[in-house]
């Protein structure tokens, strides 16, 4: 296929395009840096420079793309959500969305898929609830935020585009994401769950996520919002506690709520709640995961050559269905 992938240095995008390309797959990363995406990928992938808001000569790229994923945004969790920062993070999202649907409509050749990353902030928070992708949409502003990437990422279904809103959780790789601000006070014998603890953690390990992007992307029968997370939901206590066992350290120190707020924030509203989402439709497509349990992501990320072995010595997983989950 030929893919092009915005967000392609990022921590989600650089494992997605080394993935794609590895594949055998072609790929061009529209970038802002191309310095920075040259040192990342070298001759890989074909590099492009944009904007991310703004038509350009970039948009040749898309006539004979057969995919467009969309990564493009500022990081949620880097800075205090201040009016400002909440403007940021939106309007990136938005005008980079924006700019490669009108790319889109202008094309001579349709038949593409556009998958476009969203969130599952956009169920808003809840200890109750349970979310598959018929779900509402919730309150509060990363729900606010969902809304309007999706929403723009929709309107190429009006000419014919294929679209897939893919909402991520908790992305888990050891270089980037939340899990390596975790590590440190589990490695000093500190660490311990995020008040109140019984906040729900619908995750993914990062190569299951690059995965389902493929899966997605090349299965004509899926579109629409699909929820990007392993079967297992767990509480932040539980994951903490499973965090302990896979680092032989102790959880026992639980970080209060109110030191979180007074240290981010309403940015600390993204460790503090939660919700439990289920991803039917991935599940229904036939998708395998080969993480569906937190301590085998876990065991993978930080313990790779025991995880390697005991991979080698252990039955294979044909499926998830027979796997329980965690309640």
């Amino acid at each position: 296929m030929r893919i092009v992938v915005t967000g392609g240095t990022g921590f989600i995008g650089k494992a997605l395009c080394r993935y794609l390309l590895s594949e055998g797959h072609r790929v061009t990363v529209l970038t802002r840096n191309l310095a920075q995406a040259w040192r990342m990928f070298g001759a890989g992938p074909e590099l492009l420079q944009w904007d991310g808001a703004h038509a350009g000569d970039w948009e040749h790229t898309l006539e004979d793309a057969d995919a467009v994923v969309n990564l493009a945004g500022a990081s949620i969790a880097d800075a205090w959500w201040t009016p400002a920062r909440k403007r940021l993070l939106i309007e990136s999202r938005v005008a980079a969305t924006r700019a490669l649907v009108e790319g889109l409509s202008r094309r001579a050749r349709r038949r593409v898929v556009l998958v476009n990353a969203s969130g599952i902030g956009y169920y808003g928070a809840s200890e109750g609830g349970r979310f598959d992708e018929t779900a509402p949409r919730g309150g509060g502003f990363l729900a606010d935020l969902s809304a309007a990437w999706e929403s723009e990422a929709s309107r190429a279904e009006s000419f014919g585009v294929r679209v897939v809103r893919l909402r991520l959780g908790m992305v888990l790789e050891r270089d980037g994401g939340a899990l390596p601000r975790m590590l440190l006070p589990f490695r000093l014998g500190v660490g311990g769950p995020i008040s109140p603890g019984t906040q729900w953690v619908s995750w993914i390990h990062r190569d299951d996520l690059i995965r389902l992007i493929g899966h997605t992307a090349t299965n004509e029968s899926i579109a629409g919002a699909v929820n990007a997370v392993a079967p297992e939901v767990v509480t932040m206590k539980e994951f903490c506690r499973t965090l302990g066992h896979v680092m032989h350290r102790p959880s026992w120190l639980s970080v209060p709520e109110f030191a979180l707020k007074l240290g981010l924030g309403e940015l600390g509203s993204l460790l503090t709640t939660g919700q439990y989402v289920i991803p039917a439709k991935a599940l229904a497509s036939g998708f395998s995961f080969s993480y569906a349990d937190l301590e085998s992501a876990l065991q993978a990320i930080l313990r790779p050559h025991q995880a390697a072995h005991r991979t080698r010595s252990a039955p294979s997983r044909s499926s998830v269905s027979d796997r329980g989950r965690c309640s």
